[in-house]
């Protein structure tokens, strides 16, 4: 019998030869990642543990990225430099401090890698699944422990078989599908398991796209989103594809269900006010007034969504009353877009352009809302107060859908305009 994703990627890791969904393995993880949310929360459980190096720092990476540079006084400084103590006291290099959102940094660097176990102190670590790589997120306590003893125990989660085939209207992309697939097996339709995708609206798709998808798999409850590898992981990764191969999904694979969907129809969807599987597509909210709208976040703040939005935008005003907040994913994405002029664009059009960092997603203050206003952004959550207070409203969409509103004031069609 032929083995999941999720399964070969355990198996390989784990090195036990017969594994299935519910069984307890040990698994070594290949990186550690903590962002400075927990730092101050992992300074505490290594101390009550008594730990006081890790067993593989090398492993290891540290980023800033939430409270960066700050928000509370009171408390965000202090996070920022129990990262640094963290870094020193157990001998973590690879510390990034402001260089932009963890988890974008975690494939840009090549720290999670096609093939490795990743456990990091964030959920949306499922993201490194785009490139066929086993993540999850952990909490502070238990990632005290791995790092201690280099390895974690993990329950081999049953999966989903998403196939995904057709072809992109222009105008919708990966977010578009996503949201679809979040709309239909709701919250906790993947709690817990493996989503699994593949067809031939998948091998079209770019990296950035896939992980995307892998992102926002954890809003389905999953334990993982994994993607098949194929050249374009490859190339990714300057690696030979032919060392990844093994990471196809085999065909005769036990898959709790497998879903299929055909993008070719599918007109862009939002994820309305408030929980992310409340899904529609635009069709039924288009025209909805917006006060504010927020293209970044570890979701769609790559140089392809900077590219979307800076073509929809390029020559144009935003509507009089409207907030643009732009926030490139990374150092690397905000100097590839002054390079190719988007940054100019977005200013010229009337937008705002922030350091990268996790920004208004987590409820920086970078365009917080009050009550009755209203944001349409290209982020992954839109829980009650969490880009403002209780009574704003959050819509979720593509960068398409964001460029295209932000200049008419109100929730906008791309595909038609």
């Amino acid at each position: 019998m032929g083995s999941t994703l999720a399964e070969k990627l355990l198996i390989h890791n784990t090195g036990e030869k017969n594994i299935k969904p519910g069984d307890i393995v040990i698994a070594y993880p290949d990186r550690y990642m903590i962002h400075d949310i927990y730092t101050s929360f992992l300074k505490r459980a290594l101390k009550d543990m008594g730990v006081t190096k890790a067993l593989h720092p090398e492993k290891a990476v540290i980023v800033l990225d939430h409270l960066m540079p700050t928000n509370q006084a009171a408390t965000d400084p202090e996070h920022f430099r129990d990262g640094i103590e963290l870094s020193e006291k157990l001998n973590i290099q690879n510390l990034h401090k402001g260089e932009g959102i963890s988890h974008s940094l975690m494939h840009e660097l090549r720290y999670a890698k096609p093939g490795n176990v990743v456990v990091a102190t964030d959920s949306h670590t499922t993201t490194y699944g785009g490139a066929a790589c086993f993540c999850t997120g952990i909490g502070h306590t238990e990632m005290a422990a791995a790092l201690a003893t280099g390895e974690i125990w993990l329950k081999v989660p049953s999966a989903i078989k998403i196939v995904i085939d057709g072809e992109f209207k222009n105008g919708v992309s990966a977010k578009d599908i996503i949201l679809r697939i979040l709309g239909d097996i709701k919250s906790d339709g993947g709690q817990y398991k493996s989503l699994e995708f593949t067809g031939s609206a998948v091998k079209s798709m770019s990296m950035n796209q896939r992980f995307t998808i892998a992102n926002m798999s954890l809003e389905a409850g999953a334990k993982c989103g994994l993607f098949e590898v194929d050249e374009k992981t490859a190339d990714y990764y300057d690696m030979d594809y032919h060392e990844i191969s093994w990471l196809k999904i085999d065909e005769d694979a036990q898959y709790e269900k497998v879903l299929h969907y055909n993008v070719s129809e599918l007109e862009p969807q939002l994820s309305c006010p408030q929980g992310v599987d409340n899904v529609h597509g635009i069709s039924a909210v288009e025209g909805t007034k917006l006060n504010e709208v927020y293209i970044g976040s570890c979701t769609n703040g790559s140089i392809e969504d900077m590219a979307v939005a800076a073509e929809i935008l390029k020559g144009k005003k935003i509507a009089k009353y409207l907030k643009l907040v732009i926030i490139p994913a990374t150092n690397h994405v905000f100097k590839e877009s002054m390079r190719l002029g988007y940054i100019k664009t977005f200013i010229d059009a009337g937008g705002m352009v922030s350091h990268p960092c996790c920004g208004l997603c987590c409820g920086q203050p970078y365009g917080l809302l009050s009550d009755g206003e209203v944001v349409l952004g290209t982020n992954n959550r839109n829980f009650i107060g969490r880009m403002g207070t209780k009574k704003s409203l959050i819509y979720l969409s593509s960068p398409a859908v964001a460029a295209t509103s932000a200049l008419a004031g109100v929730i906008t069609n791309p595909v038609t305009q």
